[in-house]
């Protein structure tokens, strides 16, 4: 009997033994989740990522990639990171602002960037190290900067002068700049999820909005606008970040691929996004149902005269010095 209960408790130990090398080995999975299609800079970044991280972890992660607002709309996204729901988003930087992080408004400002070139000594300079920096106290790690491009604008009227705008419901995303940008022109700003701005459009809720050629191509807003002004009047971008608890909690050596794929993923989906907004721009011109607008010299120096008191009337709000200090770094400077 004595022998029956000592092989019992050996086959109980053994069977835990093994319970326990099974759940040893089980991947770790990072819910990436993001509110845009998948065959856009942000989403062909998120499945680049996948694939680099899966692959360098030799299977020790999985990441599964949520993309459309499958899981959570631009207001819910953050939110369900710091709770832990999620494990990394890519979001707007307009997104920081409401979660008390106004300082990446800056990104927001109307025409404080001329090119990528100047974009990149930002993101990957001591500014772009110290607004991540900001996010640690948030619950939040910032992983990196992803480009999408520069803004259009689109409505059922076109759009070549400020005056044009007076009166016109646009969408915007959660940001004080780009409400007081929209003033400026004389509409009216409406915040409103990305995943809504279709529907919108069609039914008339708003008239209009802001975004990147590649982000109205693949929610086919061009098929419910007449016409898309070629404005770059400013620029959307996306900071990948992630649960700090989850992150500081992995095993190094885990971090350090998935740092690598990071890296990787990155300058992926930076070179694809040039190429997918010319694309998309490409075919909702071809598609016949929107007008492309180019403007003139003058008209585009009417749009920043219009604009350039919102940079001042934001300084309070985003910090003097992160405006001179963003400024000086996009001309190449240094602080």
């Amino acid at each position: 009997m004595l022998t029956l209960t000592r092989r019992a408790l050996a086959a109980g130990t053994a069977l835990m033994l093994l319970s326990g090398a099974a759940l040893a080995q089980a991947p770790i999975v990072i819910k990436f989740s993001h509110v845009v299609a998948p065959d856009t800079p942000k989403g062909r970044g998120a499945d680049k990522f996948k694939e680099l991280a899966e692959k360098y972890t030799a299977g020790r992660v999985k990441v599964e990639v949520y993309p459309n607002s499958q899981l959570f709309k631009d207001k819910e996204e953050v939110e369900a990171l710091q709770l832990g729901a999620v494990q990394m988003l890519a979001p707007s930087l307009a997104k920081f602002g409401p979660l008390g992080a106004k300082e990446f408004e800056v990104f927001d400002l109307p025409y404080i960037l001329p090119d990528k070139a100047a974009l990149r000594r930002v993101t990957d300079g001591a500014l772009g190290k110290r607004l991540f920096d900001k996010l640690q106290t948030k619950g939040i790690t910032g992983l990196a900067y992803w480009d999408n491009g520069f803004k259009v604008m689109s409505a059922n009227k076109p759009l070549r002068m400020p005056a044009d705008f007076r009166g016109l419901k646009m969408r915007i995303q959660s940001s004080k700049v780009l409400e007081a940008e929209f003033r400026a022109l004389g509409a009216i700003p409406q915040v409103m999820a990305f995943s809504e701005v279709y529907q919108g459009m069609q039914t008339g809720v708003v008239d209009g909005s802001e975004n990147t050629p590649s982000n109205m191509y693949t929610q086919k807003h061009h098929e419910v606008q007449k016409y898309i002004t070629l404005s770059d009047h400013g620029y959307i971008g996306y900071a990948v970040i992630t649960n700090k608890k989850f992150w500081d909690g992995l095993p190094a050596e885990i971090r350090a691929e998935l740092d690598k794929a990071m890296t990787e993923a990155t300058v992926y989906a930076n070179e694809v996004a040039d190429k997918d907004n010319a694309e998309a721009l490409d075919e909702m011109k071809k598609s016949g149902k929107t007008t492309l607008i180019t403007l003139t010299a003058d008209e585009k120096a009417a749009w920043k005269a219009a604009l350039e008191p919102v940079t001042a009337d934001m300084t309070k709000r985003v910090g003097k010095d992160v405006i001179e200090e963003f400024q000086k770094e996009a001309k190449g400077g240094t602080q």
